[in-house]
C-alpha cells in the first residue's frame, strides 16, 4: 500500500480513527466496480439477430470462500459472504445500420443482496434495488468466420448508498464502460467457436465523498460447441444447444483513491482475479425461449475475495423479422 504524506496538517484523534477504518477497508482488497463477472461467456463477441427483442431474467450468485492479500495468500478464510442479484432486462437489436453494424440497446433493473463494496465481510443488506445498467449503444457485425461487437454502457447509482454503511445495495457512483469483442468460428457451420470480450470501466467519485474506484479491465469469453436438435423427420432443427469452457479475468488498471484527513491519499495495491468454468445453454426454437447456466471457479486472486460465481439466465425472444413476400 502506498501513502502520499501531507505533514502540514495537525493530527487529530478522529482523523486517526477514520484512517484506521479506511485501512481496514482497503488493506487487502480494493474498491469494487460495477461490472458483474460471469455475465458473458460463450459467444461473448456476438450480437443477437436483428429485429429481435429479448426479455430476460438473470440470477447471479457469488460465494466468497477466502480473502486474498497482496501476495495471494489467505488473509481470511470462510468469510461467510454470498452476494445475490436478480433482475429483469430487455435487449433490442434493430435492422438499422451504423458503419455496417446492427444497432442495439439494453436495459437491466435489478435487486441485490449483500452487495460487495470491497474487502469488508460485514455486509448485511436484504434484497433491494441496486444500480441500474443501461447500454444505449451496441453495434454488431456478422461475417462468415467471425462476429464483432462494440458497446458503451453506463451504471446509474440508483441503489442505496451511504459511505461505510453495511447495508448498501449500490456502489454510490456513476460508472462508464466501453466494450469490444469477437467470436471466431473454426468451421463453415459456425458450430465450433472461441470468444473474447474486453470491457474497460471508468468510475466516478462515490456519493458525498472524494473516494474514487480505479479503472477496471475485464475480459470474458469461452471455447464452445453448438449442437442442433432436429425434428423427427430430420428436416429442421427444433432446438440449439451450446456447451463449453468459459473464463474471465479482471484487473484494476489504476489505483483507488481514498482521501484521508492528515495523511493525504491512500492508494492500495491494485487487485486482480481469474476464473475458469463451464457453460451450458439451450434455445427452443418453437417457444423462442432459452435457459442458460454458468459456473466459474476463481483463481489467482490478489487483494480481493476469491470464490465461485454462478449465473442462471432465463429469456424469451420476440422476433419482428419481416416476412419475405412469396
Amino acid at each position: 500500500m502506498k501513502i502520499k504524506l501531507n505533514q502540514h496538517r495537525p493530527i487529530k484523534k478522529s482523523a486517526i480513527l477514520f484512517l484506521m477504518t479506511l485501512l481496514c477497508f482497503s488493506g487487502h482488497a480494493q474498491l469494487k466496480g460495477g461490472h458483474i463477472l460471469g455475465g458473458m461467456g460463450l459467444q461473448s463477441g456476438t450480437q443477437a439477430p436483428e429485429n429481435t427483442l429479448s426479455v430476460y431474467i438473470p440470477n447471479y450468485i457469488y460465494s466468497a470462500s477466502t480473502l486474498r492479500d497482496a501476495n495471494g495468500d489467505k488473509a481470511m478464510t470462510n468469510p461467510d459472504l454470498t452476494m445475490y442479484l436478480v433482475g429483469a432486462g430487455a435487449s433490442y437489436v434493430s435492422d438499422f445500420k451504423i458503419l455496417g453494424a446492427n444497432y442495439g440497446a439494453t436495459i437491466l433493473l435489478a435487486l441485490a443482496a449483500n452487495t460487495i463494496q470491497g474487502n469488508n465481510a460485514n455486509i448485511d443488506n436484504s434484497l433491494a434495488f441496486t444500480d441500474m445498467y443501461i447500454v444505449p449503444v451496441q453495434l454488431g457485425w456478422h461475417h462468415k468466420k467471425a462476429d464483432f461487437v462494440f458497446s458503451y454502457q453506463l451504471y446509474l447509482p440508483t441503489g442505496k448508498f451511504t459511505a461505510g454503511a453495511p447495508d448498501n445495495s449500490g456502489l454510490g457512483m456513476f460508472m462508464n464502460e466501453f466494450s469490444g469483442g469477437t467470436t471466431l468460428y473454426f468451421n463453415d457451420k459456425k458450430t465450433f467457436h472461441f470468444s473474447a470480450l474486453a470491457s474497460y470501466e471508468l468510475n466516478g467519485k462515490k456519493k458525498d465523498t472524494n473516494i474514487k474506484t480505479g479503472d477496471i479491465l475485464s475480459i470474458e469469453g469461452g471455447l464452445g460447441k453448438t449442437f442442433y436438435q432436429m425434428n423427427a423427420e430430420k428436416t429442421a432443427p427444433t432446438g440449439i444447444f451450446n456447451a463449453g469452457l468459459i473464463y474471465y479475468l479482471q484487473y484494476k488498471v489504476s489505483h483507488d483513491e481514498i482521501p484521508v484527513p492528515v495523511i493525504g491519499v491512500v492508494e492500495g495495491h491494485k487487485d486482480r482475479v481469474g476464473g475458469i468454468g463451464a457453460e451450458v445453454n439451450y434455445f427452443h426454437i418453437g417457444c423462442k425461449t432459452s435457459a442458460g447456466f454458468r459456473w466459474i471457479a476463481e483463481v489467482d486472486a490478489i487483494n480481493r475475495f476469491q470464490g465461485n460465481t454462478f449465473f442462471i439466465t432465463l429469456a424469451h425472444v420476440f422476433s419482428f423479422k419481416k416476412e419475405q413476400p412469396k
